[in-house]
């Protein structure tokens, strides 16, 4: 995973891992996934999937929660 920034500067990107979920990824305007596509963002703050069970990779949708197992290795 790879956060672009915003046009124009503004704030810096920021990533905090959450214990047991997602990256929650602030001031990015794209994520590129593994695979190297991108995924614009609209939103000021995204959760990106660290398990890898998400059905929206790499967005998170709360799966870590269900299987109840530790995320993948960063």
């Amino acid at each position: 995973m790879t956060p672009r920034t915003r046009a124009g500067g503004g704030s810096p990107v920021t990533i905090l891992c959450c214990p047991d979920g997602p990256f929650l990824v602030r001031g990015a305007s794209s994520i590129i996934d593994e695979g190297g596509r991108e995924h614009p963002t609209a939103r000021p703050v995204v959760a990106v999937c660290r398990c890898g069970k998400s059905a929206r990779r790499p967005w998170c949708d709360g799966t870590h929660k269900v299987i109840g197992r530790e995320p993948a290795a960063e």
